[in-house]
C-alpha cells in the first residue's frame, strides 16, 4: 500500500532499524532512535543499489516521490543516478575549491613562521601574477599550459627572477592540492626547462685575504660617523644579513653572555637565531652603547633614533673608502667569511651554515634547533675575530687552498 503523510509522521522507533515502503523501490527507513531516511532501491549492471533521498520532515512525501522519479528517468536513460550524484558533488566541490582558494589556505597554514618581509612577498606574487589569471579556476582542471601562460606573462615583462620563484610558489600549492585531495598533481614539475634561464646575481665580495687587508684597514681608518663605523666592524664580526644588523635592537643584545638573540619573525628563514660574539665585537658594542644605547636600535638613522641606520648607509660608506658596489657590498662580507673559513681556517662547513643562519638538516632531515653547535660558532667566530685583526695588523697571509 502506498504511504501517507499520517503514515509517514506515525511510523514509530522499534528496536532495530525498519523499512516501510511506498512502492517502486521507495522506502522510508526508520531508525532505532527515532531519525527517518529517505531510500530507493535500484538495479544497475545487473547489481542492486541504493541511494539517498533525504532525511524526513526535511524532505516530505512528496519530495521524496519526486527525487525518487528523476531518478527512475536517470535509470530510463542507461545512466546510475548514484554515480551521477557522486560526479555532481565532486563537479560543485571543484568549483569551490579554485587556486586563489587552495592557495589562500596554504598561505594561511604556513605562513604564520615566516618573516613579515618574505609573507608580504608571497601574497603580493600571487595577488598580482597569479590570481587574475588562473585564480578563479578550479585548481583540478589547471594543466601544465595554463601554468605556463601565467608565467610566460610575467617573463613578457623582464621579470625572470620573479617567474621562476613564482613557479616554485605555484608548485608548492599544487603539492599541497594533491597532499589535500583536491588535485591530481603537480604541473609546474612537466615545466622543467621552460622558462628563460635565471641568471642569478651574487652580491659583489673579496675573497681573496689578500685584497681583504686593504679594505679591513680603511674600516680601521674610516674618518666618518661613528655610528657607521661600528656597523662596518660588526657586519663581517658578526654575519648578519645588513638588513638584520641595521634592525637590530639592544633588548636583543646580551653583553653580559656575549651573544645575540634575534627572534625568527626578523630572520629571512622565520627561525630564531643566536649570534655568538668575539671579544672584539663584544668591544665595539659597549663602546657604541653609551652613544645609541637610550634608542631602540643598535645603529639609529642619524635623523631620527625611532628608525633604524639607512639601507645605504654602509654602502655608502664602503664607496667612499674606494669599494664599489662591484667589488664589495655589506652583504659580501658573508661571502667573505664563508670562503676564508672554509678554504683558509679550515672550519667544518655545517658550522660556518649555522653561523649564517641558512637552514642546515641534521640526518634524519630535520632542521637543528637553534642553540645547534653553538660553542663550536662561539670558537669559530673567535677565531673569525683574531684572523681579521691580524689581517689588519699585517700579518703573513695565507693563501686560498684551492687557488694554491
Amino acid at each position: 500500500m502506498k504511504l501517507t503523510d499520517v503514515k509517514v509522521r506515525n511510523a514509530k522507533p522499534k528496536g532495530k532499524q525498519y523499512k516501510v515502503f511506498d512502492g517502486d523501490g521507495l522506502f522510508l527507513q526508520v531508525m532505532p532512535n527515532g531519525s527517518k531516511y529517505w531510500r530507493c532501491k535500484y538495479r544497475f549492471a545487473d547489481k542492486e543499489k541504493t541511494l539517498a533521498l533525504g532525511v524526513y520532515p526535511e524532505i516530505s512525501l512528496l519530495g521524496a516521490r519526486s527525487s525518487h522519479l528523476e531518478a527512475r528517468k536517470t535509470l530510463a536513460n542507461g545512466i546510475d543516478p548514484g554515480q551521477q550524484r557522486k560526479a555532481q558533488k565532486q563537479a560543485d566541490t571543484d568549483k569551490v575549491n579554485t587556486f586563489e582558494v587552495v592557495a589562500r589556505e596554504w598561505y594561511n597554514k604556513f605562513s604564520p613562521p615566516w618573516a613579515p618581509g618574505y609573507s608580504r612577498t608571497v601574497l603580493s606574487r600571487l595577488e598580482r601574477d597569479v590570481f587574475p589569471w588562473m585564480g578563479n579556476r578550479p585548481i583540478i582542471e589547471i594543466d601544465a599550459q595554463e601554468v605556463l601562460r601565467t608565467l610566460r606573462r610575467v617573463e613578457g615583462r623582464g621579470a625572470i627572477e620573479s617567474a621562476h620563484r613564482i613557479k616554485t610558489l605555484c608548485g608548492q600549492v599544487f603539492r599541497y592540492a594533491v597532499a589535500t585531495g583536491r588535485a591530481n598533481r603537480d604541473h609546474t614539475a612537466d615545466l622543467k626547462g621552460a622558462l628563460t634561464p635565471n641568471q642569478v646575481k651574487h652580491f659583489a665580495a673579496i675573497t681573496d685575504p689578500k685584497k681583504l687587508e686593504p679594505l679591513l684597514k680603511a674600516i680601521d681608518g674610516y674618518v666618518g660617523g661613528f655610528v657607521v663605523k661600528c656597523a662596518l666592524w660588526l657586519q663581517p664580526l658578526t654575519l648578519l644579513r645588513p638588513g638584520e644588523l641595521r634592525h637590530l635592537e639592544w633588548a636583543e643584545v646580551d653583553l653580559e653572555n656575549a651573544q645575540i638573540n634575534i627572534p625568527g619573525e626578523k630572520m629571512k628563514m622565520g627561525e630564531p637565531h643566536i649570534v655568538p660574539l668575539s671579544v672584539q665585537a663584544v668591544a665595539i658594542l659597549k663602546e657604541l652603547e653609551p652613544l645609541t644605547g637610550k634608542s631602540k636600535y643598535v645603529f639609529p638613522n642619524e635623523r631620527s633614533f625611532a628608525r633604524p641606520m639607512s639601507e645605504n648607509a654602509v654602502l655608502a660608506a664602503l664607496r667612499y673608502m674606494g669599494f664599489g658596489k662591484d667589488i664589495m657590498t655589506g652583504h659580501g662580507f658573508r661571502a667573505t667569511a664563508r670562503t676564508i673559513l672554509d678554504e683558509v681556517l679550515q672550519q667544518r662547513f655545517d658550522i660556518i651554515e649555522h653561523q649564517l643562519a641558512h637552514a642546515v638538516q641534521d640526518p634524519n632531515g630535520r632542521a637543528y634547533n637553534r642553540t645547534a653547535h653553538l660553542e663550536a660558532r662561539r670558537t669559530m667566530m673567535q677565531l673569525w675575530a683574531d684572523y681579521l685583526d691580524g689581517l689588519k695588523a699585517g700579518a703573513e697571509v695565507i693563501p686560498l687552498r684551492k687557488q694554491a
